[in-house]
């Protein structure tokens, strides 16, 4: 099929690649001519495992292009969908400036029947509002083309975006049986012929991208809030968390205690749906205290280093990890960040390191050091945090670590450290939840 995707961020290049891999052709479009001429030169402007090498493949093949020309994009496609950024505005809602822009060229170029399919996390009856604006453009223009507007959001988990495009479920919301008959062979041929489809109306499939999300990050802040128990009672979340996870009917996923969440979609998604609801005459009880409960994590946290420390004010910390999760280079809303903002307010000299993420958190802390290893980092340091598990911290040398430091200090935010091998060792060390 001929496919065109609307804005090369994170859910467009993902979607794009994966699209093109198998034998569609696809043209990726954004105005960012910077941009695109890093991807025709099968650059990723994002860090995502396998992403790179993906692009490169599907460039050699001839499956994927780049563009920053919208009539191409739109005549030359039969599905577009637009993946462009809904940022979070001062009211908590999705910002819809760039939707509405995708929307708008899209009426202005259409040609034939198209398919326009809402891939970003969008409120509910987006669908309809992105209809109405197409429509618009096309009386200005006196022409009279059919086109549906359907709803299919992504459930790409950042780190693992491709394994997940190819194994996760998809929902396709559409008014239309010959929209939602498109999509579905347009999912299930070939090696996803198993792949999980819930054919849904459009509404629906907008709630459940919202819904998903929420329902993910309640359950981290959940066992957040357990973890502050288990460490007052002197029990184990690791252990608390294996044995409810057990559970068939509760399941392992997002059970992990740690600094809470963060990241590009759940903090702005969840004040979304808040925000929906309230439009919608709704009382918020437990949506509300999601957010509530992320951030008494993080002051939790500073409190255990400021304990440690003996006070924060002109201390040397070091903050090894900035991405909100490990394999990404995304630090937007990353709970490492906002520690680390808590810390400089009150006071601390941090140093930095971050396998992938250092670049993008350069403009957040400017004035701050990047080091050049975890080690350099560590080096002359009052305390050591960790803030977000990559592989490679689990294999840091500890007896180089604890001689590098002023004071052996650690707060072991993600839990990847044994607590009785690290006071053996001779480390004044806190964890969360043990």
């Amino acid at each position: 099929m001929n496919i065109s995707i609307i804005g090369t961020g994170y859910v467009g290049l993902i979607a794009g690649a994966c699209f093109a891999e198998g034998g569609h052709k696809v043209i990726c479009l954004d105005v960012d001519k910077e941009k695109i001429a890093l991807l025709q030169k099968g650059i990723s402007p994002i860090y995502e495992p396998g992403l790179e090498e993906l692009l490169k493949k599907c460039i050699s093949s001839g499956t994927i292009s780049f563009t920053s020309d919208s009539k191409e994009a739109v005549e030359n496609s039969q599905i577009i969908f637009i993946a462009v950024g809904t940022p979070q505005n001062e009211k908590g809602e999705a910002n819809m400036c760039y939707f509405k822009e995708a929307a708008e060229q899209i009426g202005k170029h259409m040609n034939e029947y198209k398919i326009i399919v809402d891939k970003s996390t969008v409120p509910v009856g987006t669908a309809e509002w992105v209809g109405g604006i197409i429509e618009n453009e096309l009386k200005r223009r006196g022409a009279r083309i059919k086109f549906d507007v359907i709803s299919n959001p992504e459930f790409l988990a950042e780190g693992s975006a491709i394994e997940d495009f190819h194994s996760e479920r998809v929902v396709i919301g559409s008014e239309s049986e010959e929209a939602r008959k498109i999509l579905h062979e347009l999912y299930a041929a070939g090696e996803n012929e198993k792949k999980k489809i819930l054919l849904t109306d459009t509404k629906s499939a907008e709630i459940i991208k919202y819904a998903s999300n929420s329902m993910l990050a309640l359950r981290l802040s959940f066992i957040n809030e357990v973890s502050q128990l288990c460490e007052k009672v002197g029990a184990n979340i690791e252990d608390v968390s294996i044995g409810v996870g057990m559970d068939e009917r509760i399941g392992p996923k997002f059970l992990k205690a740690g600094l809470g969440y963060g990241g590009s979609c759940f903090p702005k998604d969840i004040r979304a749906f808040i925000s929906t609801m309230k439009k919608n005459g709704l009382k918020n009880g437990v949506i509300d205290r999601i957010e509530e409960v992320n951030q008494r994590q993080l002051e939790l946290t500073f409190k255990k280093i400021e304990q440690l420390v003996r006070g924060v004010k002109g201390k040397k910390i070091a903050v090894l990890g900035l991405a909100f999760k490990a394999n990404t280079d995304d630090a937007r809303e990353s709970p490492a960040v906002k520690i680390s903002k808590i810390l400089l307010k009150r006071g601390a000299l941090l140093s930095f390191f971050d396998p992938k993420a250092m670049d993008n958190a350069k403009s957040i802390f400017p004035k701050e050091i990047f080091a050049k290893d975890a080690y350099d980092a560590i080096s002359g340091c009052d305390a050591l945090l960790i803030a977000t598990d990559w592989e490679e911290f689990k294999r840091l040398d500890l007896k180089k670590i604890k001689s590098l430091m002023k004071e052996p200090n650690v707060i072991d935010g993600r839990n990847i450290f044994e607590p009785k091998k690290m006071r053996e060792l001779g480390f004044n060390y806190l964890s969360i939840g043990r």
